[in-house]
């Protein structure tokens, strides 16, 4: 009532601008004086003014309702996934291929969405979903994912990503255009750590091609491990010095998923969830 008197300049035109009678006005001012304990009003016959202490209420009215306004676009805003901060779990290629273009759209489409990015390999991206520690999580799935914590998660399929062998350069198929995964029965392997799910994924593709690799190292990290491993395959990786790449023959890929918890739809990751699935 304060500020519509000092934008108006009359109780009359306050009055008119909240709906209310002259009297309803003038009965709240005289409430507020006596709330704050302070004359806020000088009366001149039918005019009043603002006296300096009325002035500086007035002000600080209008910057608390400035403020008000202010949290609820704010609010409205984050309903609609267009505000606050989401927290994604990516493994390394996910990060580059998916979560960075998706950043730099969110910057266009939603800025005031605050992303920020947490590395992790394997499971460990969904176990951080269900814990709560991330709002976003993108992992590598195998036949057994979707059943795992379906009640609480939403899964959407990103991608399916193909692999390749990664042969020494001296290996009799290093130059074939393409490999079968039986003519590598007795090569030593280099496989990611169980719990990862690409391990569950070069197991099972070579039990389809009906036999089981002689892992002779684990290592998440294929690119590094290809310096100093064993002769033979690694799975999967790219083209490192003093290796070769050459397309699998088999039928299976690494099938890339994006998921968030069911009750997390109150927080404001709608905006980066589309953008991820983009």
């Amino acid at each position: 009532m304060l500020r519509a008197l000092a934008e108006h300049g009359t109780v009359t035109a306050a009055a008119q601008a909240l709906y209310l009678s002259p009297s309803a006005a003038s009965q709240q001012l005289a409430a507020l004086e006596a709330e704050v304990g302070h004359l806020l009003l000088e009366r001149r016959g039918r005019t009043v003014r603002l006296t300096p202490t009325g002035v500086v209420l007035a002000a600080h009215a209008a910057k608390v309702a400035a403020q008000l306004e202010q949290a609820e676009a704010d609010m409205a805003a984050c309903s609609e996934g267009l505000a606050g901060e989401v927290t994604i779990a990516a493994f390394a290629s996910a990060i580059t291929e998916v979560v960075a273009p998706a950043v730099a759209e969110l910057r266009i489409r939603a800025p005031r969405v605050r992303i920020r990015v947490k590395d992790a390999e394997g499971h460990a991206s969904r176990r951080l979903l269900v814990d709560g520690a991330v709002d976003i999580a993108l992992g590598v799935e195998d036949r057994d994912t979707p059943g795992q914590d379906g009640d609480q998660l939403l899964r959407r399929p990103l991608y399916a990503e193909p692999f390749d062998v990664v042969l020494p350069s001296g290996h009799p198929l290093a130059d074939a255009p393409d490999v079968a995964l039986d003519a590598l029965r007795e090569d030593p392997w280099v496989t990611p750590w169980p719990g990862n799910p690409v391990h569950d994924v070069v197991l099972r593709a070579c039990e389809d091609a009906r036999f089981a690799p002689r892992a002779e190292c684990l290592a998440d990290d294929s690119r590094r491990c290809a310096h100093w491993s064993p002769p033979g395959p690694v799975w999967p990786s790219s083209p490192v010095p003093p290796c070769t790449a050459s397309p699998s023959r088999a039928p299976r890929s690494a099938r890339c998923a994006a998921a968030g918890r069911r009750d997390g739809c109150t927080r404001p990751y709608g905006a980066a969830a589309r953008a991820t699935r983009c």
